[in-house]
């Protein structure tokens, strides 16, 4: 698995070995579709591309099973581990003939990134719905700054694509090539459960966490760094706090969830006193933000998700500068939020905050970027039962 994932690291940040393995692989994939006869009753999901069982597509997945209408499917899911998931009973492995196979025969395709594994394909009569996985306010697609080795960007040529906010579906849209009347402004199924939590389900999962209940809640999420690899072109994160600073400031009434971005293979090591909980392979993200009193993250789109909440959110922009040259950003989220570039006035920050002032920050952003949220997975479902003329 690990030689697997260099190489395909190593085919993801070198154009040209990219530009010979998209068209090759593109060729071989549409020839073979010649010879496939699509199933009517077959939809494929996957999320993050077959590593993870979550996000929209497992909303989605988990509300179709439920619903006669799509009784007579046959619901697969694809993972790059199929073992590491039992739950999922119908289920094929990313990367190989019957991976590529099933999603040729597929009528649907479910996803909040790609199918395509990186080469351009589509089934005969596959519709592909794509939820993606958050409103940007890094720059993507062609937008994106990129280096001189690179690879180029491609449009994307989804059916539909969904989004939270008119902001989205003009950042999207530029970006990515996607025409305007692709959009779907649903909102993302994952966030519907983040809406009305009782307090006994936040009590349960902080149970599962062993999080005892006079602690006040630190969700620190930051996103990755893209430049930042190592040897073997895997992301790493060094976040620049000092862990016995903030345990002066914040005393021990505050416990920190840490939670690296997916794409993250090393970090740094956390503080092993009880105030420092690594969550980074937690399963359930929205659990997390379920449980947390306060987020902290950098230029992340879970700033939208956890707007949703109504929580205090505060932003850690260390390295605003060097992100915005290297990576580029849509906005400035210093001018949006409350927060600090250096560890310690943070925690100070957090520690003194006025709390309804933070909540009204929070609601603020909510209703500029996420101006729908709470019934898209029942929106999306029924868009899709309409396409299969159910």
């Amino acid at each position: 698995m690990k030689i697997k994932k260099y190489i395909m690291e190593y085919i993801k940040h070198h154009a040209m070995i990219n530009e010979m393995f998209y068209t090759i692989g593109s060729a071989m994939i549409s020839t073979m579709n010649l010879f496939v006869k699509p199933d009517d009753h077959l939809i494929l999901f996957n999320s993050f591309g077959g590593k993870k069982y979550d996000d929209s597509p497992k909303a989605i997945y988990e509300f179709m099973k439920n619903d006669s209408r799509f009784a007579e499917y046959r619901l697969v899911w694809a993972f790059h581990e199929p073992e590491k998931h039992p739950e999922v009973i119908d289920k094929i492995k990313t990367d190989n003939f019957n991976y590529f196979l099933t999603a040729l025969k597929a009528r649907v395709w479910i996803t909040n990134s790609s199918i395509q594994r990186g080469l351009h394909f589509c089934g005969k009569h596959t519709y592909r719905f794509n939820s993606w996985h958050g409103t940007p306010m890094k720059q993507m697609g062609r937008d994106k700054k990129n280096t001189e080795n690179a690879p180029r960007y491609r449009a994307n040529s989804d059916d539909v694509m969904l989004a939270q906010s008119k902001y989205e579906i003009e950042k999207m849209s530029e970006a990515r090539q996607i025409p305007r009347e692709r959009f779907k402004m649903f909102g993302l199924p994952r966030n519907d459960e983040l809406l009305g939590v009782t307090k006994e389900k936040v009590r349960m999962i902080r149970n599962m966490l062993e999080i005892p209940d006079c602690k006040k809640v630190i969700l620190y999420a930051p996103t990755f760094r893209e430049y930042m690899l190592d040897d073997l072109s895997q992301c790493t994160l060094s976040v620049p706090i000092d862990f016995q600073s903030w345990h002066e400031i914040l005393g021990d009434q505050f416990i920190v969830l840490f939670r690296a971005h997916y794409e993250v293979a090393k970090h740094t090591e956390l503080p092993k006193d009880g105030n420092w909980l690594d969550v980074s392979t937690y399963p359930h993200l929205n659990e997390l933000m379920m449980a947390a009193d306060i987020l902290v993250s950098d230029y992340s789109s879970i700033f939208f998700d956890y707007s949703i909440t109504e929580k205090p959110m505060f932003h850690f922009a260390y390295d605003y500068d060097e992100y915005n040259r290297k990576r580029g950003l849509y906005f400035d989220i210093r001018k949006e939020l409350s927060g600090a570039c250096v560890s310690d006035e943070l925690a100070r920050l957090i520690a003194t905050m006025d709390f309804e002032n933070e909540v009204a920050k929070c609601k603020a952003f909510r209703d500029k970027y996420v101006e729908a949220y709470g019934t898209a997975t029942q929106q999306s479902v029924e868009w899709i039962a309409k396409q299969l003329n159910l």
